[in-house]
This record gives structure tokens, C-alpha cells and sequence, in this order.
């Protein structure tokens, strides 16, 4: 089987003679020049890539910054094995690296061997990371699936962002409850707001217009005047 890596590096000679040795040894390696590059390809093919080999010296932004964004991005990724690449020799370098959440370091220059055994060491290590959940929550024509995070109306995607799906699954998790404005701000962990900011009413309003077929009479999410929203236990079917 091969096992797809992706090469963040700026030396184009190098990420092809990596590339070169590790073919023969089941390794397809992709490779970025920059680290936005990296990132992008990271997120776009977001099941394709193993692992990550990535230099310390980039043009556009600092290795260990690289590995830290790396490790902020929705799962699987923030989860996927980093090993860093650097000219530099300094111990206090490789301690940064491996506290901010690379797997392993191996200085410049290196025996082709001994990267090759560290990749395999480091792809053989049980993943730390928990296991999406695979839960879908049902509510008649509305479907919620938690692993994937993706919502279904009558079968058809709803396009929903990040901080929406989160306060679709507040609602949802707790239906039939109503919940103030400062309780759904709590459990999203949003953007800070003070306690009379009615954004949130702003959300609500995009969400309904994503799962409601009538947003004018929403029959998901109701409005409880005075007191904040609720989800609604059931729908037509």
C-alpha cells in the first residue's frame, strides 16, 4: 500500500531526490514550496496525505508556525504525524519543535536510511487522536451526522460553516431545552461578544435560512421570546 506523504520545502533539488529514493520503498511524496502551498494541498486533499515532512526554513512563514497551524486544523489533520526538516543544529530547535507537536526532527544533511526509518517509526506509532464520532442525529427530514460534520435536508447537503454546524449540534444535542443567547455562546466557544450583542441572532437567522423551509415560520428552530431559542423534538417527516 502506498502511503501518500507531503513535503513542505523550499529546496525543489532535495523534495525531488526525496522524492526519487522513497518510491521504491512505497512512498508517493507530494511536494509544496511554500508553506501556504503546504497548507492549502493539506486542506484539499484533507484524506489523502499520511504524513508530513516539513522544513524549518520556509520563505513565507516559520516552520514551527507551519506545525503549529498544522496542529489547529479540523480532524484528521491536527492529527497527522509532522516530521521537521532543518539546517540547524540547535538543540533548543528541536525541543520547540517536539513540544509544539512534531512527532520527530532530523537535522540537515541526512542519510536518505535513516529518514526512511523514521518515517516508517513514526507511521507504525497508534494514532493519540480520538476517533471521529459517528453519530447522526435524525430529526425527520434533518440530518445531523457528527463524524462527518455534514447536514442533510431531504437527503440534499446544506452548506453550513463552522461556528453554524457547532450551534446546529448545541441545538439539536439538547432539543426540546431552550437555551439563552449567553448559553449557545458559551458551548460554541464563538467570537467573545458583550452580554446585550444580538449577533448570535445573526447566526441563527443563517441557519434557518440553510435548514428551515420557511424561515418566516421556522419549525426547527424556535424563537422563545424573552427567554432564547430551542430546538424543536419533531419534525414533519
Amino acid at each position: 500500500m502506498v502511503q501518500h506523504v507531503l513535503m513542505i520545502e523550499d529546496d525543489e533539488r532535495l523534495a525531488s531526490m526525496v522524492a526519487t529514493y522513497l518510491a521504491p520503498q512505497g512512498f508517493e511524496v507530494a511536494h509544496a514550496a511554500t508553506a501556504h502551498a503546504g497548507i492549502a494541498m493539506l486542506q484539499r486533499e484533507r484524506d489523502v496525505f499520511k504524513l508530513v515532512l516539513l522544513d524549518l526554513m520556509l520563505p513565507d512563514m516559520d516552520g514551527l508556525d507551519v506545525c503549529r497551524r498544522i496542529r489547529t486544523l479540523a480532524a484528521p489533520l491536527c492529527a497527522i504525524p509532522i516530521v521537521m526538516l532543518t539546517a540547524k543544529g540547535d538543540p533548543f530547535e528541536r525541543v520547540v519543535g517536539l513540544e509544539i507537536g512534531a512527532d520527530d526532527y532530523l537535522p540537515k544533511p541526512f542519510e536518505p536510511r535513516e529518514l526512511l526509518a523514521r518515517l516508517r517509526a513514526v507511521l507504525r506509532r497508534p494514532s493519540l487522536a480520538p476517533e471521529p464520532a459517528s453519530t447522526v442525529l435524525r430529526f425527520g427530514r434533518l440530518d445531523i451526522d457528527l463524524g462527518a460534520r455534514s447536514v442533510c435536508l431531504d437527503g440534499e447537503p446544506r452548506a453550513l460553516t463552522a461556528y453554524q454546524f457547532d450551534l446546529l449540534v448545541t441545538l439539536a444535542e439538547r432539543a426540546g431545552r431552550v437555551l439563552s443567547r449567553e448559553q449557545l455562546l458559551d458551548a460554541v466557544k464563538g467570537d467573545t461578544f458583550d452580554p446585550f450583542d444580538r449577533s448570535i441572532d445573526v447566526h441563527i437567522g443563517r441557519l434557518r435560512v440553510a435548514i428551515e423551509d420557511d424561515v418566516k415560520q421556522p419549525r426547527r428552530i424556535i424563537t422563545v421570546r424573552g427567554a432564547g431559542y430551542v430546538f424543536a423534538k419533531v419534525h414533519d417527516a
